[in-house]
């Protein structure tokens, strides 16, 4: 039997994260730190394999019926 893969689903969005340079120009365009940007869990099924470490931006894009798309910014965290 072929083993069921989250991130194919339909109802998640997909999720990607970002290198080094891409998380710098995120928060200085937002005047930012990590603290505060909303956290996800290093276990969350959606980024298992992205190979995410803790501290590591992860950008969600999310479609919508209302707009094309949606990115929405998440810190892996250990938890």
């Amino acid at each position: 039997m072929e083993e069921f893969q989250i991130t194919k689903h339909f109802l998640v969005p997909e999720h990607v994260k970002l290198t080094d340079e891409e998380k710098k120009i995120l928060l200085e365009k937002y005047n930012i730190s990590l603290r505060q940007l909303p956290m996800i869990m290093i276990k969350d099924p959606a980024i298992q394999s992205l190979g995410a470490n803790v501290g590591d931006v992860i950008k969600i894009k999310r479609s919508s019926k209302n707009s094309k798309e949606n990115d929405f910014y998440r810190v892996v965290i250990d938890g």
